[in-house]
């Protein structure tokens, strides 16, 4: 059946004039399957008439993107509860796709959540919630606005009802296979005995799936309830049969099997249950770091108030052991601050009047007042967990092969199971008793909910692991990706190096170091040029003491003079001290290694007389050299891209073995150059501080940004590290190599679990060795198949990369 024309209205930011409304126009009215596109400029807001056989709504936000526009949609995290394979996955992904206004859905059947990307304008979480209980799942309402306590104790209920019902089936299906072995006597025919003894505990361990059943094919979907459903009630309904002489004969016997294979169903549910809880322990150790309450003053009076409750510009007071619940200036108190949690760092920091805190980290020693700059979801600590929730609601691109698989599972998984029973009893001549048993054993040993597991658990643990050490992974692609990276390009200046330049050398004649040293810097403490500043800082930390200055003059390319007391002090390039006709006594070479090792010379001379020389770089940062020298062992190339000179270049990418270096690059240059690699057949990775990296960062197939430990939400890196770490940068690509890893090896076992036992359960033994693949152990085999899959991820949770290994040891 042909679909109708569909009318979509979608609301769209960055336009600045009416050409920009032609242009978003013009753009929409190009794509195929688009019938009539009237853009708005006033209210903003794009009018499509198109086929949405030819063309979905997320295309046509994808276009206005590309065009250099922003479209204006909503994200929403829903809790849906019931799914217990892929196919309940996909049948909700359909249900909701097919909601006009929703853009993208994605459901991880791990963490029982429906990421939901939709217009406003044109559907409501409402209609979502009529749409996923129409088909019979449970909506538990939207991630974030659900009782925490209540949503652990449906999860717990849920899980007790599980394990009561697999004791239930496990008490009495074990009991009656003892009967039956031993033939013990009975004061009624044991075919009697068997039915009356298991008919109530099988309808309470089976309801659950057979209502499950009833409701999947009711909205035209199979699923696993759907195929287990027949299997248990094949075996039951012939026992009965077999009972009363119905067509069957006693000797079909299957009370206690299918009661053992409802109680394998729910115990491999209740073990996958509880394992799945486990797969978001980071988000749940995250959320727990928010405080949930504040001290603010307000008319002069201390008022406690929910966290949720403060408002930008409050003061607030934080006590001694207390988190702080806002990010914010400090105001008023001296006191150190636990920020392990945001950088890794186990040294608490002094905090004074004029810095800054982050929400979330402990007050350790004394009472604080905090201005409130960033509150709710705008503080670092959620956006953390925005970006972690965001990652592991996506997909990387390996999905699609379980996804493929999925669709042809059930169907084909039927159609083996009859073809298998026809053979085994019309064909080969078997027993009818034969047939069912290989027939119900086919059904209940194939398992579509490994398939659905393989992916979403290990991307769930492994992004939840990242964000545990400092390494927030955008979305799920990226992992994928980084597992193919062969060359990753650095930015220099504050990437390798610090970004600051620091004091190196201190050569001095005629006069001691620290004498050089203190005079140079107390005549450069008025000076804002950042080789002054690096001097300043030198001398400081060496606590030197620096003198007052009575005279200072600067000049302009060529250094600055001052009056330090009674000396005649004079600071810069050779031109100054010339200038002053002040001889440079056999220091030619000097400053010529210094400036061949990319380094800044700069002269002393006091009272006209050469002093000495004060070398002043860009130093690195203790984290470059082993990094890179980690990357090489992984066979990875190692690029160095700068706008710096040549020479400059050159000397640091020596210091730290890189032999590809490209220097003097403007920002679109540096895009231009990844570009170029890419061409090459690289996949490269850029690294960079996300700020004048960004073109390059976004030209990367993987941009890796460089936080600052406050700054977490940099748009233009797939991943983003907290700290300022280059070792993370390489655990980052190791964590992505590993979760693929993982991946992997779920969907081999996924799919193994079912090519090898599925041709056992039809017999493939039986002819050669004798052997029937008892409904039994096809019902334990089944379920232990989830539990393995769900197992290897949550290994992912004690992973540490290499390189966080290396990082660890360094301190």
């Amino acid at each position: 059946m042909v679909e109708p024309k569909k009318k979509a209205e979608i609301k769209i930011s960055g336009m600045h004039c009416a050409s920009c409304a032609l242009n978003v126009e013009k753009t929409l009215q190009d794509v195929e399957g688009v019938e009539d596109a009237q853009v708005n400029f006033g209210t903003e807001k794009a009018t499509v008439e198109y086929d949405p056989d030819k063309v979905e709504l997320g295309k046509l936000e994808e276009k206005v993107q590309e065009a250099g526009y922003g479209v204006v949609n909503e994200r929403v995290t829903l809790k849906v509860g019931g799914m217990t394979c892929a196919m309940c996955v996909q049948a909700i992904e359909d249900v909701l796709n097919k909601i006009d206004g929703i853009s993208q859905v994605t459901v991880n059947l791990a963490a029982e959540k429906a990421y939901v990307t939709y217009n406003p304008l044109m559907t409501s979480v409402t209609m979502m919630r009529d749409a996923i209980e129409g088909l019979g799942y449970e909506y538990l309402g939207i991630e974030g606005e659900l009782d925490e306590d209540a949503e652990e104790m449906a999860r717990q209920a849920d899980l007790n009802s599980k394990r009561n019902r697999f004791l239930v089936a496990f008490g009495v299906s074990i009991p009656l296979m003892i009967i039956m072995f031993l033939m013990i006597p009975l004061p009624i025919p044991m075919t009697y005995f068997m039915l009356l003894v298991s008919i109530l505990p099988f309808i309470y361990v089976s309801y659950p799936i057979f209502t499950a059943a009833y409701r999947s094919l009711r909205n035209r979907a199979l699923n696993m309830d759907v195929m287990y459903s027949l299997g248990i009630g094949v075996a039951y309904l012939s026992s009965v049969m077999g009972t009363f002489n119905l067509i069957l004969t006693p000797e079909f016997m299957f009370y206690e099997t299918a009661l053992m294979l409802a109680g394998f169903l729910m115990l491999g549910r209740w073990l996958e249950a509880r394992a799945k809880g486990r797969t978001s322990t980071a988000i749940k150790a995250l959320v727990g770091l928010q405080a949930k309450k504040a001290l603010v003053i307000r008319d002069s009076q201390q008022v406690e108030v929910s966290a949720e409750e403060v408002q930008l510009e409050d003061q607030v007071l934080v006590k001694p052991g207390e988190r702080i619940p806002v990010d914010g200036e400090v105001l008023e108190g001296e006191s150190y601050v636990d920020e392990s949690m945001i950088t890794g760092e186990p040294i608490p920091v002094l905090m004074t009047p004029g810095k800054n805190v982050v929400g979330g980290t402990i007050n350790q020693n004394s009472v604080l007042t905090i201005r409130a700059d960033k509150i709710g979801k705008d503080t670092v600590l959620a956006q953390i967990i925005k970006l972690v929730e965001s990652a592991q609601g996506s997909k990387p691109p390996v999905q699609r092969i379980a996804d493929r698989a999925v669709t042809y599972f059930i169907p084909t998984i039927l159609t083996i199971a009859l073809v298998s029973f026809l053979v085994w009893y019309f064909l080969l001549g078997s027993t009818l008793l034969f047939g069912l048993t290989v027939l119900i054993s086919i059904l209940v040993v194939a398992c579509p909910c490994a398939l659905g597991l393989a992916t979403p658990t290990a991307v769930t643990v492994g992004i939840g692991r990242g964000a545990e050490l400092g390494i927030l992974v955008k979305e799920g692609e990226a992992l994928e990706t980084s597992e193919k990276i062969s060359t990753i390009v650095f930015d220099k200046t504050g990437t390798l190096t610090k970004g600051k330049p620091a004091v190196t050398d201190i050569i001095a004649t005629d006069i001691e170091d620290r004498a050089l040293l203190m005079l140079a810097a107390s005549a450069e403490q008025n000076s804002e040029h950042p080789l002054a500043e690096a001097m300043v800082v030198k001398a400081r930390d060496n606590d030197i003491t620096l003198l007052n200055v009575n005279k200072f003059d600067t000049y302009t390319g060529k250094g600055v003079s001052a009056k330090v007391q009674d000396k005649e002090v004079l600071i810069g390039n050779r031109r100054l001290l010339q200038a002053y006709e002040v001889e440079i006594p056999e220091q030619e070479d000097k400053i010529s290694q210094m400036e061949a090792e990319g380094k800044t010379a700069v002269l002393v001379a006091v009272n006209n007389r050469f002093a000495g020389i004060i070398g002043v770089a860009d130093t690195l940062k203790t984290s470059t050299i082993p990094a890179i020298v980690e990357l090489k062992k992984m066979g990875i190339q190692v690029v160095m891209i700068t706008g710096d000179n040549q020479r400059t270049a050159d000397s640091i990418a020596e210091q730290v073995g890189i032999k590809k270096v490209l220097a003097e690059l403007l920002p679109p240059d540096k895009a231009f150059e990844v570009k170029r690699l890419q061409d090459q057949g690289e996949t490269v990775a850029f690294v960079g501080d996300g700020i004048n990296d960004a073109p390059a960062l976004a030209q990367a197939d993987v941009g890796i940004a460089i936080g600052s430990g406050t700054d977490v939400a940099i748009e233009s890196g797939e991943i983003v590290l907290i700290k300022d770490n280059l070792l993370d940068a390489v655990a980052g690509v190791q964590l992505s190599r590993k979760v693929m890893g993982r991946i992997k090896l779920n969907l081999f076992w996924a799919f193994a679990y079912n090519v090898i036992l599925i041709p056992v359960a039809a017999g493939l033994l039986y002819p050669t060795f004798g052997i029937t693949f008892r409904p039994e152990y096809a019902g334990l085999a089944m379920a232990l198949s989830s539990v393995t899959i769900v197992t290897l991820s949550l290994l992912l949770k004690g992973y540490m990369p290499p390189a966080k290994k290396l990082e660890l040891q360094k301190k």
